[in-house]
């Protein structure tokens, strides 16, 4: 029986039912029409910290095989990942930055796969073969609003970064997110809670269906 491609989602939000997790799941759906098998982690359940800097993964005839040596809660979820032929990681973004816990399963994730080496001009990896990824970026201000702040190069390099550890990665802005489920118990005035209401009913659909392309997109690249 031919194997079906393996597809990782992780939510580098502590909510597990809200904007970012809702747009993971939809890229999930999208991957399993294109025949995927898929898991969601949820990142805010583990207990790990972020790179160390044992350099385990970098010590010559290194037997980690592009796995971060730690073990903690993050190991056995990182040996799988290093099996996945499709990686997506959906984040808020915090002051112009993926969350803490994000960053740091990115750390985890990625230093042991990347080397030190250079071979004609290029950067040498432990991978075998293109891994199509993306970065899913979930934010409470508008689209207009994170352009003139100046976030797309800030958040952009967190893609790159994937991009050259794994051979391929996309970004999808996810923008003017409905943050509270009552607006009634906060303190705030940058905004007023019904024109978010109305940007959520008018645009959530869509942001849902781009995740779908998304997963299915990826799925597809992985496939070929």
């Amino acid at each position: 029986m031919e194997r079906k491609p393996f597809a990782m989602f992780f939510n580098g939000s502590p909510r597990k039912n809200w904007n970012t997790a809702k747009v993971l799941q939809s890229a999930m759906q999208g991957a399993e029409a294109a025949g995927a098998e898929t898991e969601l982690v949820n990142l805010y359940e583990l207990k790990f910290f972020g790179c160390k800097s044992c350099f385990a993964c970098k010590i010559k005839n290194s037997k980690t095989d592009g796995v971060c040596a730690i073990r903690d809660d993050l190991r056995p979820v990182l040996e799988r990942a290093r099996k996945a032929d499709v990686l997506v990681l959906g984040t808020p973004v915090y002051y112009s930055y993926p969350t803490g816990v994000m960053r740091s399963f990115m750390e985890r994730l990625m230093f042991p796969v990347g080397t030190y080496l250079y071979e004609n001009g290029k950067h040498i990896t432990l991978r075998s073969k293109v891994i199509p990824t993306a970065m899913i970026f979930t934010m409470n201000c508008p689209e207009d609003y994170m352009k003139k702040i100046g976030y797309p190069p800030i958040l952009e390099e967190n893609t790159k970064v994937m991009a050259d550890i794994f051979g391929y990665s996309e970004t999808l802005y996810v923008c003017n997110t409905y943050q509270f489920s009552d607006y009634s118990r906060y303190d705030f005035n940058l905004f007023r809670e019904e024109d978010k209401r109305r940007y959520r009913d008018e645009h959530f659909e869509i942001d849902l269906q781009n995740a779908f392309d998304l997963g299915k997109r990826l799925t597809e690249k992985a496939e070929a």
